[in-house]
């Protein structure tokens, strides 16, 4: 009983004082830590106003008839489901989902992924002259603004471009590769635009990887593929997921390269669900419709996102 009447006797003097135990001290100490946090006041309002209140308006929009022009622009009405019922129900949004599925499988998983990874591996160990030539090689792609990469690949597989030019001097057929086989031209086209980014990312992962564990496998008789496969790849998972997400968002997102090489075209041979919502929202000027494509859009990724940590998840 004594000693519990010295702690209760204690911590009456410390209020007296206004010690820890003091209200007045509390407040001081919330006080102090929200007065810290007021620097990120300004970076949290642009947040506000630049990401979410799109995000928001976005999904606002998609269930009303908003339009650029008429009644639609004047004063949008809720619609409910309606843009969702007519989106899949459009063969062009079908046609469009396809087409996405097959750039982001061919220009950014296999093309971009594969050949940073290979590139990565090939001037491991090399000298410092040849893979910076290579890297240099490379990153110019990356650096370009995406539409001067359009304009270069358009020049170069246009009806008249360097590539049928080259074909005629051969005695070989010459075609328009941009209306033959579109697809094919703006997958290759981001292919080789976008390489550089993976390249960087596998190269600094490569540079974790232990040497030891390296020469140990060799010891063991293992071959250079198995290495790869059973040490090499797994030790650097982590940055196969990363690189893979990043790369597959941003491919998502790609508009101007296939808008000034194709312009979604032949018919809607080329148009994926960027070109299409452009197509819808602009030149057709439903809004509401384009904004419930973009929402098709972001679900999209969400999946690609979510079969990568699934499948490629780090092994506990």
């Amino acid at each position: 009983m004594r000693f519990r009447a010295a702690i209760a006797g204690e911590d009456l003097a410390a209020a007296a004082i206004g010690g820890p135990t003091s209200p007045r001290r509390g407040r001081a100490a919330r006080l102090t830590r929200a007065t810290r946090q007021l620097p990120l006041a300004p970076a949290l309002i642009m947040l506000i106003l630049f990401f979410l209140g799109p995000v928001l308006w976005s999904i606002y929009s998609s269930f009303t008839n908003a339009a650029l022009t008429g009644d639609g622009a004047a004063n949008p009405q809720w619609v409910g489901l309606d843009n969702f019922r007519r989106l899949f129900s459009d063969p062009n949004v079908t046609n469009g989902i396809w087409l996405t599925v097959v750039f982001v499988l061919g220009s950014a998983v296999i093309g971009q992924n594969l050949l940073g990874l290979a590139i990565a591996l090939l001037m491991r160990g090399r000298n410092r002259w040849l893979r910076g030539t290579v890297g240099a090689i490379v990153v110019s792609a990356w650096v370009l603004p995406e539409v001067v990469s359009a304009f270069i690949w358009y020049a170069f597989l246009g009806q008249d471009g360097t590539l049928n030019q080259v074909t005629k001097a051969l005695g070989i057929g010459s075609q328009d590769w941009l209306y033959s086989s579109p697809m094919l031209a703006v997958i290759i086209a981001n292919t080789w635009r976008g390489t550089a980014f993976s390249m960087l990312v596998y190269n600094a992962a490569l540079a974790d990887v232990p040497l030891d564990v390296q020469e140990a496998a060799e010891l063991d008789g293992a071959s250079g593929w198995r290495r790869l496969w059973s040490v090499t790849l797994p030790l650097i998972r982590s940055a196969i997921v990363t690189n893979l997400m990043l790369i597959t968002l941003q491919t998502l997102s790609v508009f101007t390269l296939i808008y000034v090489m194709t312009a979604g075209g032949p018919g809607f041979a080329s148009s994926t669900l960027p070109v299409l919502m452009y197509q819808q929202a602009f030149k057709f000027s439903e809004v509401g419709y384009g904004t419930a494509i973009s929402l098709l859009l972001l679900a999209i990724g969400a999946v690609f996102s979510f079969v990568y940590v699934r499948v490629l998840k780090p092994e506990a």
